[in-house]
């Protein structure tokens, strides 16, 4: 559902189409190649930068510069309405697509602007930073709690909880709750990141939109009788113009806001400690200067993004590239793609956190640039600067390297690590 499908692109199926030889996001159904799918992507932008992909009926954009355009000036009014789902044989999705018409990611102008504003006011910058000694501490006691053991599933024991936690504090939940808020953003992610439907899972994202629709309508109702701070309160009594959100559009924005603050951090900090790891000088370099913390995270997100493409609609027929895209045609923007642009990063896959003029699309860009990216900044500066010093040996178990399947949001589904020295 995180793309809409085109209409079929004359001559397109003219010929039969073979999976195994055509160039076509569709490989990263491949988990070879969702190990590593920068060799696909290098394809794409020098074969046929602007790509009319037959098996997702979508156009796919990997050059930086046509990414920009994408993000910038195409529309992100792109979920499907229940007719369509119907048409596709979805119909029992429809529950899912009534959120999403709600939430600000699938919104242009002036609806996005709308909602976007309420929701950034909790994650300014200065509000952000303000946070970061309490972080400091979360993330020391999710340490605190491995350490003696020598072993840790870096994503299910820190690198999951530690944004769980927070987002929970920034909504106003209970923080005891936070296991659970990351199972819901984890099955709700399914229609986010991905553009291939599994109805084995259909049933599973559906049971958990209607637990968190009840969650956080108990959670308004709490606030009405002893109101506090955090997001589900400045939704539920913000005004603009005079004009109040509905209950339904403040829990769809709640929803998206709460996956969205854990899904990227999450992946952001197990991807970036895995390509640290892989990379053990660099991982040394950071330890001995912990100052480059920040320009590290910069270019571990350009480097393995956490959020590998998004899906738009082109506003009105367009030329790209020498491509004639009609009205209404989905486009796939590849934002994994464009960070590894030799164009825009000289020597773009090689790992290097002095990297200057370092603006990658990892966050987006344009009105729908992630207003969470403060806070993510400042969650994997802390996270990246405890592991180093806490866990000085800290080296990467024997076995295979499992990344999730959801194809969007680029993550792993675990890392064991190890250390042999312990340092409080």
């Amino acid at each position: 559902m995180a793309t809409q499908p085109a209409a079929p692109n004359p001559g397109s199926e003219s010929t039969p189409l073979n999976p195994e030889s055509t160039l076509s996001l569709y490989h990263l159904l491949d988990p070879e190649v969702l190990a590593n799918p920068y060799p696909l992507y290098h394809r794409l932008r020098t074969e046929d930068p602007v790509h009319w992909d037959p098996f997702l009926h979508a156009w796919v954009v990997t050059r930086y510069d046509d990414v920009i355009h994408v993000l910038h000036d195409f529309s992100a009014n792109r979920t499907p309405t229940p007719e369509q789902l119907q048409q596709m044989g979805l119909s029992q999705l429809s529950p899912i697509a009534n959120v999403m018409v709600k939430q600000m990611l699938f919104m242009d102008h002036p609806a996005h602007t709308r909602l976007r504003g309420l929701c950034s006011q909790a994650f300014t910058p200065r509000r952000v930073e303000g946070l970061r000694s309490h972080i400091q501490e979360i993330a020391n006691r999710l340490i605190d709690a491995v350490l003696p053991g020598g072993r840790m599933d870096l994503i299910r024991d820190f690198a999951a909880p530690l944004p769980a936690t927070v987002t929970a504090e920034m909504l106003g939940v209970p923080t005891s709750d936070h296991t659970q808020l990351k199972a819901w953003s984890a099955d709700f992610a399914e229609m986010l990141g991905n553009f291939q439907h599994n109805p084995d899972r259909a049933h599973r994202v559906l049971g958990s939109l209607k637990e968190m629709t009840a969650y956080f309508q108990d959670a308004i109702h709490a606030q009405r009788v002893r109101p506090g701070e955090g997001l589900v309160h400045d939704l539920m009594t913000a005004e603009v113009d005079g004009d109040r959100l509905s209950e339904e559009e403040v829990i769809a924005n709640l929803i998206v806001t709460m996956v969205g603050g854990q899904e990227t951090t999450t992946n952001l900090i197990g991807n970036g400690v895995l390509t640290l790891l892989r990379n053990p000088d660099v991982m040394q370099q950071l330890r001995l200067n912990l100052s480059m913390i920040p320009s590290a995270v910069e270019e571990l997100l350009r480097y393995e993004s956490p959020s590998q493409h998004t899906a738009r609609l082109a506003p009105a027929d367009v030329e790209i590239g020498g491509k004639k895209i009609r009205r209404r045609d989905a486009v796939i923007a590849v934002m994994g793609a464009a960070n590894r642009d030799p164009e825009r990063f000289p020597d773009p896959d090689r790992l290097d956190i002095t990297r200057k003029d370092n603006r990658h699309v990892a966050f987006g860009f344009g009105a729908h640039f992630c207003f969470g990216a403060p806070l993510a900044r400042i969650e994997a500066q802390i996270a990246f600067s405890t592991i180093l010093q806490r866990l000085p040996s800290l080296t990467l178990e024997p076995g295979p390297i499992t990344w999730r399947e959801n194809l969007g949001l680029r993550g792993l589904t675990e890392l064991g690590v190890s250390w042999s020295k312990v340092m409080n």
